[in-house]
């Protein structure tokens, strides 16, 4: 098979776990390429996410690396033979790679979770909300491209709406709750869209209230993905020079805490509902 031109940040993130066994293992890319037969510009194409792997590759790389973690191998081996063709491939080419590469890495995810202090989530946005926050981008997008990003974020949904839905955990600060998007309107249908959503089993929102003492912890924004196994997990920041995608174990470690943290000082989801909903009176 020929390189790939764009791999996308699922398939990286095979090739950066393959890498991170085989340094585990204390190997160079040139030591394992002569193990398994290969040379060491496969090896990197592999360890880049640019060439796809075989099932029986994989269980070799795990053979030679003496890896006896079998979850993460069948972990592995499923992220190298998936071949799923999602919803988000019709928007290929027509918006940003990253569009494509959180709604994938949703899609396989086996729980949601975000941080937000000046936005609703993504996951719980309504249209109008949505269209509010994209139309304020600089330079103003062209009508058709601001569609197809509203269109996208409402098919995100199907990963906590849909048939199989995933668990999910919103901390929202009070700002984010305040901040009127769109107009009073619509500002007060997304509230009540958040409390619709919030009655579901597998859906808990919580708030982060402005009179909280002593939280200094307003730079964390975050999603969290769950993996097949905890090592396959993946946080995801935004910032303005693009979307950054987290595997690092030790910096994984560190955004689970703080979404922890975060989530100790926010009101239960009781009183979360009660807070909303006097929010959307107000308006």
């Amino acid at each position: 098979m020929p390189p790939r031109r764009q791999p996308t940040a699922r398939q990286v993130r095979l090739g950066a776990e393959l890498r991170k066994l085989r340094e585990a293992a204390g190997l160079t890319a040139r030591e394992a390429a002569a193990l398994l037969g290969t040379n060491s510009v496969q090896m990197s194409q592999v360890e880049a996410g640019i060439a796809g792997v075989s099932e029986d590759r994989v269980r070799r790389f795990a053979a030679h690396y003496a890896c006896t973690d079998e979850e993460l191998v069948s972990a592995l081996v499923a992220m190298a033979t998936d071949r799923t063709r999602g919803w988000w491939e019709e928007y290929r080419g027509s918006l940003p790679t990253p569009f494509l590469d959180i709604a994938e890495l949703e899609h396989h995810s086996t729980y949601r979770g975000d941080v937000e202090f000046l936005h609703i989530p993504g996951l719980l946005q309504t249209e109008d909300y949505a269209r509010a926050v994209f139309s304020y981008g600089v330079p103003e997008l062209p009508a058709p491209e601001l569609e197809l990003r509203v269109n996208h974020r409402m098919a995100r949904k199907t990963v906590i709406e849909g048939a199989r839905p995933v668990r999910y955990e919103a901390l929202i600060h009070e700002a984010a709750l305040r901040i009127r998007v769109g107009d009073r309107t619509s500002s007060r249908a997304q509230l009540v869209r958040m409390l619709e959503i919030s009655e579901a089993d597998h859906v808990t929102v919580r708030v982060i209230p402005f009179d909280l003492d002593g939280f200094g912890g307003a730079w964390s924004a975050m999603m969290l993905a769950g993996g097949a196994v905890p090592k396959l997990d993946t946080a995801v920041r935004d910032a303005p020079h693009g979307t950054t995608f987290i595997d690092a174990e030790a910096q994984l470690d560190v955004f689970r805490t703080l979404f922890r943290k975060v989530e100790a000082v926010s009101l239960d989801p009781e009183r979360s509902r009660d807070f909303i909903h006097r929010l959307a009176k107000e308006l």
